[in-house]
């Protein structure tokens, strides 16, 4: 082999060693997975779980099994909870001229959290994370009503009659009704001592018989920021209209609120009720039920 191959076989084996070399330098780096946050809505076996539950309470009572019934009439308690986390506007419009309360809000419907924001200025917000109530006010003029009270009362009447497969709910079944020809299972909802706010509160449902659907909540507001125990405002007739379908849930479109009249009917109209803009949000991570920085706890009921 003379010089010159020689050279040239040396400088080939350079240039192989250099691109090996070249090629270990290049190689890309493994990323550690990026965090990965906590989702408000809850596997599906969770779901499952509790579903499989509430309907083996549900259907061993004649009260309950109404309940069941009217929950699969409005979709699923299943697709109720796997649907995620709900957001809609809830337009309350007393007809007496006392203040009304109008806020889109997102609740987490598995652990009942909530966050308002007031239609036409969305900086004021409040919500429930939970364990405490908190605000966003300007001024002690922002809310004239009591927002604890109010973080979830609209969820609870919107979300009939899923809210009712929970601890510390009692059903009672009560006799059958007549309303507009047609006729509702009535069944009479109250709370053990402990469960919420107001366990004092009490719920009358009518039931179409032959739907299962919802279409009368009769109920009492005993909250204790308001009354001493034992008081309470005159029981309320609420009436649902209209329908909505949002990803398989049934809803209603608005609702109207009287005193009870002696014969437990409608009598004086006093509220209107607009329900809108509902939508679940499955991406919503739990965070966003957590208080904000800016926000002000507040005390008391």
């Amino acid at each position: 082999m003379n010089i010159k191959n020689s050279l040239f076989i040396l400088f080939v084996l350079v240039l192989l060693i250099g691109c090996k070399e070249n090629e270990k330098k290049i190689m890309p780096i493994a990323k550690e997975p990026a965090e990965s946050k906590e989702m408000a809505k809850v596997p599906l076996g969770w779901v499952e779980k509790r579903v499989s539950n509430a309907k083996r309470k549900l259907t061993s009572t004649e009260a309950g099994k109404i309940v069941w019934n009217a929950m699969e009439a409005h979709g699923g308690l299943e697709k109720w909870y796997n649907n995620g986390p709900i957001t809609f506007r809830f337009n309350y419009q007393p007809l007496d001229g006392s203040t009304p309360r109008d806020t889109y809000q997102a609740i987490d419907t598995w652990r009942s959290r909530a966050r308002h924001y007031q239609a036409g200025d969305s900086t004021l917000q409040y919500g429930w994370n939970g364990e405490k109530p908190w605000a966003i006010a300007k001024d002690s003029t922002s809310f004239a009503y009591n927002t604890r009270f109010w973080s979830l009362t609209p969820y609870f009447f919107m979300a009939q009659p899923f809210v009712l497969d929970g601890d510390g709910v009692n059903l009672e079944l009560l006799p059958q009704r007549t309303m507009d020809g047609e006729l509702q299972d009535i069944v009479k909802v109250t709370f053990d001592a402990g469960t919420g706010d107001a366990p004092d509160d009490y719920y009358v449902l009518h039931f179409n018989t032959e739907s299962h659907r919802l279409e009368v909540i009769r109920y009492i507001v005993s909250y204790p920021g308001y009354f001493e125990k034992g008081k309470h405002l005159p029981e309320k007739f609420m009436t649902l209209h209209g329908e909505q379908t949002v990803q398989g849930i049934l809803f209603p479109e608005s609702y109207k609120t009287h005193w009870l009249s002696e014969d437990e009917s409608a009598g004086e109209h006093i509220t209107d009720i607009t329900l809108s803009d509902i939508e679940f949000k499955p991406e919503l991570e739990s965070d966003y039920f957590s208080i904000p920085s800016k926000a002000k706890i507040m005390e008391g009921l």
